[in-house]
């Protein structure tokens, strides 16, 4: 058996084998706001629930291991103290990942992903649309873990409205782990799904994806393609040439482009959806 001393590899090597260990890890969709009404959405997989009276969820956004900065959800929750806590489910997976990527403070991931932002009933940030269920929060206490790259920071956040999707419940109003479809996260690329075991999300471009935002008008409102396709297709670094012009609104064309999208086929789809290879 291969035994470590935390302190004898590097941070990145332990924190790899500590995702892949503890898995899989339920996620935190996190919406927040800062004091000048910027709004911030960004996934974190070290998060749990740690209490049901008073209603306590836990999340922790790490100290980044390069460049050790702090990122845009602690900053917000440390000026503001309110966060809504948003569930994963299956259908927007691929939108999810795109939104972690590291766009500049100002930029509105719930637009560069193509979420739905809903106004909160009790604190100002946003819920996610598209999360079957979403929890609004107040901020109780932020515990600093270290001030070194990869250090935790434990926020505490009691919940003082829950929104649950009437789809997910079963005859009994409980909540169907089946309807909910929630994904976690293994390690590297790796998630998980309940009804369905492991698959892979490529983590999202370092370059910045163009976002949901920036996609063909045709292509962003299909009645075809889903969430997840869109969050393929934006996580480019730049659209292909001409391609607001060469977008077709086909929709047999958007269903053969479904179908490659599911077998993670990003660059077939969009020479299907420009019209390059029909």
């Amino acid at each position: 058996m291969l035994s470590i001393d935390p302190n004898e590899i590097t941070t990145a090597k332990l924190h790899g084998y500590l995702l892949g260990a503890v898995a899989p890890r339920p996620i935190c969709f996190a919406s927040t706001i800062d004091s000048e009404g910027n709004v911030n959405l960004s996934p974190y997989s070290f998060f749990n629930v740690f209490s049901a009276n008073p209603p306590i969820l836990v999340f922790s956004p790490a100290r980044r291991v390069r460049g050790n900065t702090i990122k845009h959800t602690l900053e917000n929750v440390l000026e503001t103290k309110e966060v809504v806590i948003n569930i994963v489910s299956y259908d927007m997976v691929q939108q999810m990942s795109l939104s972690s990527t590291e766009y500049p403070k100002g930029v509105n991931e719930f637009v560069k992903a193509g979420f739905t932002e809903v106004p909160s009933e009790v604190v100002k940030p946003p819920r996610v649309g598209e999360s079957p269920v979403q929890m609004e929060c107040i901020v109780k206490d932020v515990i600093s873990m270290g001030d070194e790259g990869g250090a935790g920071n434990l926020v505490i956040a009691q919940v003082v409205r829950v929104h649950i999707n009437e789809e997910i419940l079963d005859h009994e109003g409980a909540i169907d782990p089946l309807k909910i479809d929630a994904v976690a996260r293994m390690g590297g690329n790796w998630y998980s799904r309940a009804k369905d075991g492991m698959f892979e999300v490529p983590k999202p471009l370092r370059t910045l994806g163009i976002g949901v935002d920036a996609l063909p008008k045709v292509i962003r409102e299909s009645k075809v393609l889903s969430g997840n396709d869109l969050g393929q297709l934006a996580n480019i670094e730049s659209l292909p040439e001409a391609a607001e012009k060469k977008a077709t609104g086909n929709q047999e064309l958007h269903k053969k482009a479904h179908a490659l999208l599911e077998s993670g086929d990003v660059e077939s789809a969009w020479n299907i959806l420009l019209n390059s290879e029909n």
